[in-house]
Order: structure tokens, then sequence, then C-alpha cells
């Protein structure tokens, strides 16, 4: 009886495995190109010219709408949780506090309850205002699959997995793989800060007293090292932005790559591709003369690359909704 019960009990466990990763796999299926084509035509179209139109003002929403899509998939999955409000919501969290871009979908979503109300989702505006703002940026544009639901629960003390500049390369890459993200989309989805900026405080550290002798990241190139530090001082003001990649900090190409190659990262997390021998290898790929041939062509793995992303966790009818307001659940 008693081996019975064990090989039952095992059987059990190896059907909830299944049911778990083919009903993700079911729930990324769903999503398809095209998916507003009857129901709401011009559903992309309006998205574009909104984000087109705050882009216009202020080109540097592009990467906070980057960055706003990425915070989301991370948690909960790819449902627009991080668009809701409320104390204990995600845009509560820590990791969250400095995102931009709410204003951006809010009038996306505005725009589109008035041409077919309730038909296209939070979620799957985050998803086309992201590829959108990487494509007014010089980069490259992909279609975008849609169908996504919008999610329910929104909870900070659930934003707790979402990687930070501290991270060694082993947390970044448990960190995605968990999300399943292989470490090839990892480098790819980083050099999504070929465009955007950071405060000083996130990694003035690395410039005074980094060392249990006092001196800088030894991963700094000296040139770069002495730039950095006029520009962040070290009772400075830690709030002031700098560029991600001040090679080219509004247009999105692979000079990041070229910049880690170099010792020129800002964030740590980011320099320390360079010294990982599996990232290594992509990022030098990338910062290649030879792209297309011998190296990878970021332009075209990115748009890949935020596909798989955009497709974590998505929710269906049975677990998501289509929000009236982005803010808030219905």
């Amino acid at each position: 009886m008693g081996v019975y019960v064990g090989k039952y009990c095992y059987v059990m466990i190896i059907v909830l495995v299944l049911v778990l990763v083919l009903g993700k796999e079911v729930r990324s299926q769903l999503l398809k190109n095209g998916y507003y084509s009857t129901s709401c035509p011009k559903a992309e179209s309006i998205v574009r010219s909104t984000v087109e139109s705050h882009f216009d003002s202020d080109p540097t929403i592009s990467p906070g709408l980057l960055r706003l899509h990425f915070h989301d998939c991370f948690v909960q999955g790819c449902d627009g949780s991080v668009l809701i409000k409320g104390k204990s919501a995600e845009q509560a969290a820590l990791p969250n506090l400095g995102l931009r871009g709410f204003e951006v979908i809010d009038d996306a979503k505005a725009r589109l309850e008035l041409e077919c109300p309730g038909v296209v989702s939070c979620a799957d505006i985050l998803a086309l205002a992201a590829r959108d703002s990487v494509d007014l940026s010089d980069g490259p544009s992909w279609r975008v699959p849609t169908g996504r639901k919008d999610g329910r629960i929104s909870l900070a003390k659930e934003a707790s997995n979402l990687p930070s500049p501290l991270d060694s390369v082993a947390v970044q890459k448990q960190k995605f793989q968990d999300k399943g993200l292989d470490t090839h989309d990892l480098v790819t989805l980083l050099g999504a800060h070929t465009i955007g900026q950071t405060d000083c405080l996130f990694f003035r550290y690395r410039l005074y007293n980094f060392t249990v002798t006092g001196n800088s990241d030894p991963t700094i190139s000296p040139s770069f090292l002495t730039q950095l530090k006029t520009l962040c001082p070290p009772n400075g003001d830690g709030s002031k932005r700098v560029a991600l990649d001040i090679g080219s900090p509004s247009k999105f190409d692979e000079s990041f790559f070229k910049n880690l190659r170099d010792g020129n990262g800002i964030l740590e997390s980011d320099q320390r591709l360079w010294s990982d021998a599996e990232t290594n290898e992509v990022v030098k790929k990338y910062a290649s003369r030879l792209r297309g041939l011998l190296g990878f062509r970021f332009d075209y793995e990115f748009g890949k690359a935020m596909i798989k992303m955009s497709s974590i966790d998505v929710k269906t009818d049975v677990d998501g909704e289509v929000r009236k307001v982005c803010s808030k659940v219905n």
C-alpha cells in the first residue's frame, strides 16, 4: 500500500509540474500578431501616435516606457499590474519609485476607450508603447503579439525579484532564468541601457572607497573614472542624472556593449557582464564590427528578446480583465 501511495504522489507531482509549465506555454500562445485587427483596427496606430506625441515634447520618455514594461513583466507577468495605484501596490516598491511613463499609457488608454471601449488591455498598450519608444529612438521595430489581459493583483512585496544594479552576474542569470529567459536574453535585454539615465546615487560608490584600501572600482577605465568623478563628486547631489550610455545617450544602438568592453559601463551590474565568461561572449559579439557575420545583430536580437520577455505569465480571460482605467481594477 505504501509503495502504491508513493507512486501515486510521485505521479501527481509530475502532473502538477506539467500543468504549470504547459499552462504558461498555452497562455503565451494565446498572443498573436494583429489581435485587434477586427475588434479595434486602429489600436496600434493610436498607441503609436500617443507615444510619438509625448516623445516629441520629451525624448527621455522612451527609456521610461521601456523600463516600465520591463518592471511590469518581472512581477506578476506582463499584465499591467505595475500601472495600478495604491499604498501597497507595485508602484510603492523601492525599485519602482523612479518609474516614468504612466501618463503616456493613461493618455493612450483614454483615446482607445473612445475608439473601442473595453477592448484593448493596458498590458498590451504598455507592450506596444515599449516597442514604439525604441523605434522612435532610432532602434529596431518588431511585431508585438497582443491579446494580454490585465491582472487584478498588484503587491509591492512581490517586486523584490526585480534585477538590481548591485546584482552579481550569477544572481542576474537566476532572476532571468526564473522568468524563462536565458543568458543571451539577459545580455540582450540589458542592452536597453543604451538609452536612459541613472542617478549618481546608484553608482557613486564605485568611484570612491570601492575597495578596502579606499580605491575606485578597478574595472572602470582611468579616463572614464575621471569623467565620472567630475559628474558625481563625493559630496555632490546624489539625484543628479547621468546617461547610461554617454557615447550616444539618446540613440538606441550597440555602443552600450562597446562601453562594457572598454570599461565604460555606468552600473556595476552592467560592467560585470564583461567579467563573466558566458556573458562576455555575447557582449563581444554585439560590440564587434563584424555584426551580422561573425557577430550577432543587436537590433535584430533585441526585438526577439522583447517578444519573449513580453510573453511572461500573460493573463487570459479567466485570470484577467480589460481595465477601463489603467490605474485601477474594474
